[in-house]
């Protein structure tokens, strides 16, 4: 057998293994995830955005795949998902939903600077048309020691 003298494991040997694990790759990768959340989770508001009332105490209730989102903007535009609606087209609209899907919940969200009226209107049709389950949306009340 033919003995290696300068061989790489005769080097390795010698120098010893080292068994630290280096964290810092898996700092930087975890810190690089963490502000990618911080930056879309703003933007994971369902439906279109709206500047909400603010209330002291509402009702949370979670966002579903078979939540509807009707959205009234500041300049009276209703929404009904992504798509911009005309004011008389709104209730066709929500009857052809309203028949493909009997048990929908809807979510109304209006802007807080939308007249009172516009929001009522799209409230009548979405009871007119047969849907029972309606909520209006609104964003809580910060503490004033919040951000």
């Amino acid at each position: 057998m033919k003995k290696l003298s300068g061989s790489s494991l005769k080097k390795l040997s010698a120098a010893g293994l080292n068994s630290d694990i280096n964290v810092t790759p898996l700092v930087d990768v975890c810190l690089v995830l963490l502000i990618i959340f911080m930056v879309v989770t703003p933007m994971l508001q369902k439906g279109v955005p709206v500047n909400l009332p603010v209330t002291e105490d509402p009702e949370k209730t979670p966002d579903t795949e078979k939540q509807l989102q009707i959205s009234v903007k500041a300049d009276g535009i209703v929404y009904i998902g992504p798509n911009a609606v005309r004011k008389e087209e709104v209730e066709s609209q929500l009857k052809d939903i309203q028949s493909r899907t009997p048990d929908r919940e809807v979510a109304v969200k209006g802007d807080r600077l939308v007249k009172y009226g516009d929001v009522l209107d799209v409230l009548k049709a979405c009871r007119d048309v047969g849907f029972n389950d309606v909520g209006l949306v609104a964003q809580p009340k910060k503490a004033p020691g919040e951000a």
